[in-house]
């Protein structure tokens, strides 16, 4: 292991502290950036609530700052030496959890197709499925995002913000939304085969349960 989840590296020179749980002699290290994934969770059902009640604009400025979030704690984890096993974890899962919760809210509100968020959501709960699976067979796969999958990702923060601003009454951009929808489904196809392959091959390589 590296970075500041290190048990035997002083806390204080990662600026961080100690929680009791299941990592390393029986420590998980809580960063700034743990801390600010911990409160993109939070977000969510405040952008949810807000798109309940049609305040787009508020849903809107929160998913905002939620992916401004997103970007500011990889930063500070990189740049500070601030990494962590469990921020790993928890950033990947705040993202889908944050994804996935506006993808559900805007096909109902039937402002996406609902193909696109069956696709969109299918793939996440694919990926989770083979993490939590690779797992089980004590075969562990490294939560490492693939290029493709970064792509998709952006392309997905893209046009949710785009939808939001549209149902804020920002901007009117039905001929954009129509080709990205077809971008982001594309990609997220795409991104979904990347990573069977790349699952595929590390269940069945040497020192995997295939």
């Amino acid at each position: 292991m590296q970075g500041c989840y290190m048990v035997s590296k002083p806390l204080e020179m990662c600026g961080a502290i100690a929680i009791s749980g299941s990592s390393q002699d029986g420590l998980l290290i809580m960063t700034l950036p743990n801390y600010i994934t911990v409160a993109r969770f939070i977000m969510v059902p405040l952008i949810v609530l807000s798109m309940i009640n049609g305040e787009m604009l508020v849903a809107l400025t929160l998913f905002i700052l939620a992916g401004v979030s997103d970007a500011a704690d990889g930063m500070i984890a990189r740049h500070f030496n601030q990494k962590s096993e469990l921020g790993a974890w928890l950033d990947p899962v705040a993202d889908k959890f944050l994804l996935v919760s506006v993808f559900v809210m805007l096909g109902w509100l039937e402002a996406l197709p609902a193909w696109l968020v069956v696709v969109a959501v299918s793939r996440d709960g694919m990926i989770i499925s083979a993490v939590l699976l690779s797992s089980l067979l004590e075969n562990p796969v490294e939560m490492r995002p693939l290029m493709i999958s970064k792509a998709n990702t952006m392309l997905q923060i893209v046009l949710l913000i785009i939808v939001l601003a549209d149902l804020a009454g920002i901007v009117r951009l039905d001929a954009v939304i129509g080709w990205m929808i077809y971008g982001v489904a594309g990609l997220t196809v795409a991104s979904t085969g990347a990573y069977l392959v790349s699952w595929l091959g590390h269940m069945t390589s040497e020192g995997g349960t295939g």
